[in-house]
């Protein structure tokens, strides 16, 4: 259908709508709140509340490689054409985003490939905080595993294990990046010996983290991603709002894209508590 021919049927259906938009304006706003109020068959279930776990995407977030890697163009504006359209590109990797097998691998599982069942997950907050506030290149280590574990009790089968460094706090400062005049990068992330942990001793399917990788800042080889990935498993990063969300007891639920032959992208994430 030619851009002219949807204009004017999106104009020919508002004005005919319009007067039924009047006439059940007072019960729609009723059965709205209505709506609103019930709640989901989850959270019904033994959830109190949700808790969105994902950065707002915009041009100036910052990215692994320092420049903006996402852009919007409106295409369609409701002043002219009567509704808005914008077209936008993005790097997959931008982001709040998943990391898919085949980000690290030759022939990995692509975004759209990820079992749909491992994207809702017994989250698992391991939190760093405190030491990686007095060094930016802090590590998730096998010990920290050992004292969640020790702590918590045994890692759900499915789980996603997520670093809580706190670098959150940082994203909309240099900081974030952490690049210093060698360029190098510091943030925290996850040992790979953490990682290898994991993979061998439980059954957790993906990891997060609040910075922009899976590996520390100054990393030079990507072990974690090159141990994680490869094996099956998916990664998050730039996730959000983990000083919110308990230790243990949430429950994740990655809004994954799904394009074919992706090797991750942007999603939304949300945590039942």
């Amino acid at each position: 259908m030619c851009d002219i021919c949807v204009m004017n049927a999106v104009k020919e259906k508002m004005i005919s709508r319009r007067d039924l938009f009047k006439t059940a304006a007072a019960g729609a706003a009723v059965a709205a709140v209505g709506s609103v109020m019930t709640g989901t068959k989850a959270l019904a279930a033994g959830h109190n509340k949700v808790i969105d776990m994902t950065h707002e995407l915009h041009p100036d977030f910052p990215t692994y490689f320092g420049t903006s890697q996402f852009s919007m163009t409106q295409k369609f504006n409701f002043k002219e054409h009567h509704f808005n359209l914008f077209e936008y590109t993005v790097n997959e990797h931008t982001g709040t985003h998943v990391d898919a097998p085949l980000h690290f691998s030759a022939d990995g599982k692509t975004v759209a490939e990820i079992p749909v069942e491992n994207l809702i997950a017994p989250l698992c907050v391991i939190d760093i905080s405190e030491r990686a506030a007095k060094d930016s290149d802090a590590l998730v280590t096998p010990d920290d595993v050992k004292a969640w574990i020790t702590k918590h009790g045994d890692i759900p089968q499915n789980a996603c294990v997520a670093m809580h460094s706190g670098w959150q706090a940082h994203v909309n400062t240099p900081k974030f990046r952490g690049a210093d005049d060698k360029k190098k990068q510091h943030y925290p992330g996850f040992h790979v010996e953490a990682a290898q942990m994991l993979i061998e001793k439980t059954g957790a399917t993906s990891l997060a983290v609040d910075t922009l990788s899976l590996d520390h800042g100054i990393s030079a080889d990507f072990k974690t991603h090159y141990a994680w990935l490869p094996s099956g498993r998916f990664g998050i990063e730039n996730i959000a709002n983990l000083d919110k969300v308990p230790a243990k007891g949430a429950t994740l639920v990655v809004g994954a894209p799904k394009h074919r032959g992706g090797t991750g992208g942007p999603a939304r994430i949300f945590a039942m508590v």
